[in-house]
């Protein structure tokens, strides 16, 4: 009988090691490339080792050098962790889950706006029909793309209305507008303070066009099949950063000031606008209570 028992229990080690090896695997903690590579790498890579050595667990930064490979990474699941902007999350709401949202120059949201030149005599966005706006990013930027869009179409401009064309990142928006290679540029508020642009340019010689409401700031988000403790100590050590010399080191080499709690009904309002601007398809639906309570996206 001990004999069986112990070959009982040999069987049973072997049938659990794969679970056990699984847990002890490494995280791996994906970026989307707001700044280029090498920059991304060098700014979060404190903060995944910081996240690590918390967890007893390895966690691989992975970096990607456009838009395009990182939204492929994201729609194969390939990250356990992942940082991105307010439009990549409502399109992977199903299957990842948002834990916290990032804190710049001391605030929690981020608000879109439309700028012009101070001395471009333009003060209506009407003026700006048949006119060249930069916008900072790709198509899907939520701030500095979409939903300067819905800054737009609000003053009665369609997408026709205007001549468009794409920076690289927001810093590089504001930076052409400076050099008058456009009539306007989008981009959200914080960017003025970045020294990516203040290095670089004189930002009083800028002015708002039009400000949209402010929209919470950029999510961190997890897998959704991801163990809930394991994804609740995540966002602990996450939100928990600024409370301690090494996580302010860790904050401020990512460039931020802080994180706090966030929740999938915190970017409703990133949803209304995303698809009055590019259709409901082009969001994630609501959850049917959710959708009673607060109204189908885009009304």
């Amino acid at each position: 009988m001990k004999r069986i028992f112990c070959l009982l229990l040999v069987i049973a080690a072997s049938a659990l090691a794969p679970f056990v090896q699984a847990a002890d695997d490494p995280l791996v903690m994906g970026v989307f490339p707001r700044r280029n590579f090498a920059e991304t790498a060098r700014l979060f890579t404190p903060m995944a080792d910081y996240l690590g050595e918390r967890l007893g667990r390895k966690v691989t930064l992975v970096t990607s050098r456009n838009f395009a490979a990182f939204w492929t990474a994201v729609s194969e699941e390939r990250y356990d962790i992942v940082h991105y902007n307010q439009y990549h999350y409502i399109r992977s709401a199903q299957t990842y889950q948002v834990i916290a949202h990032i804190e710049e120059f001391g605030k929690s949201t981020i608000t879109p706006t439309v700028y012009v030149r101070r001395d471009s005599g333009i003060t209506s966005l009407a003026q700006l029909r048949g006119r060249t706006i930069m916008f900072g990013g790709g198509e899907d930027a939520m701030i500095s793309h979409i939903a300067v869009r819905h800054l737009l179409q609000l003053g009665g401009l369609k997408t026709d209305d205007v001549r468009t064309l794409f920076a690289v990142n927001p810093p590089n928006a504001l930076l052409a507008l400076d050099r008058r290679q456009a009539a306007a540029a989008g981009a959200g508020d914080v960017i003025l303070g970045s020294p990516e642009v203040r290095g670089y340019m004189n930002t009083d010689e800028l002015a708002a066009l039009a400000v949209s409401p402010a929209l919470l700031q950029l999510p961190v988000a997890v897998r959704r099949d991801m163990p809930a403790a394991l994804r609740a100590e995540i966002q602990s050590i996450l939100i928990e950063l600024e409370h301690s010399e090494r996580g302010r080191r860790v904050l401020a080499a990512a460039a931020m000031t802080g994180m706090g709690k966030a929740e999938d009904r915190d970017y409703d309002p990133h949803r209304r606008i995303a698809a009055a601007v590019l259709g409901p398809g082009a969001v994630v639906p609501l959850e049917p209570a959710r959708e009673r309570a607060y109204g189908k996206p885009g009304k």
